[in-house]
């Protein structure tokens, strides 16, 4: 005896598919999809610079990317090696600095400060980049992280660009002098090196990584 009662919704014909339950909803179809890949690596540089690298968790990228955790690691396995693909994008324009370099000559110093302090100088860049070297500062996975794609993608390149003795010491001589002085302008805002001009800056600077990159 049916009482005239209507059946319950999620009472459903055998062999039909269960009812969806409420709640999150499934994040396969976004996960797998098309792009998937970019939007992780996209939420994992927000994430970063946002949060920095001790803050930022894999739940917390795979959250702000609408994908499950798993997919996370199955593209890029551990957050440090997320961390490292983030920062690689960020840095690239900044990789390309070996090529601005190409063929020395008396304005090479000149040249590189010009370009390093340029993507420095860049809005755009600019946010990333502090993130990243807040996060190297206060953690040894993330500045080992750096540190590695710096020498292998920059600094390496650089040094097989230069005719002089020990020339990988000369490039990190040169890097060494360029983020010192990005440190105090940009991380620590120390003046009167914060608000100099830019150009009174290169003018300093040049002749004394060209001294690094060129002299015997």
């Amino acid at each position: 005896m049916s009482g005239g009662g209507q059946e319950p919704d999620d009472a459903s014909a055998p062999g039909a598919p269960p009812a969806r339950r409420r709640g999150r909803p499934a994040r396969a179809a976004a996960g797998t999809g098309p792009g998937a890949r970019e939007r992780i690596l996209t939420a994992a540089r927000a994430e970063f610079a946002e949060r920095g690298y001790d803050k930022t968790s894999v739940r917390g990228i795979a959250k702000a990317a609408g994908v499950d955790a798993a997919l996370v690691h199955h593209y890029f396995g551990t957050k440090e090696q997320v961390f490292a693909a983030a920062i690689e994008l960020t840095f690239a324009p900044a990789l390309t600095m070996p090529d601005a370099l190409a063929g020395g000559g008396a304005d090479v110093g000149e040249r590189m400060a010009r370009f390093m302090f340029g993507v420095w100088e860049n809005p755009v860049s600019r946010p990333a980049l502090l993130a990243i070297m807040r996060s190297a500062l206060t953690n040894e996975k993330a500045a080992a992280v750096l540190r590695g794609l710096v020498e292998r993608r920059m600094l390496q390149r650089v040094a097989g660009e230069l005719d002089v003795p020990e020339p990988e010491f000369r490039a990190q001589l040169a890097a060494g002098h360029l983020i010192g002085i990005a440190m105090l302008r940009y991380v620590i805002k120390m003046d009167p090196v914060a608000s100099a001009d830019l150009e009174e800056i290169i003018a300093m600077v040049a002749p004394a990584l060209q001294r690094y990159l060129t002299q015997p």
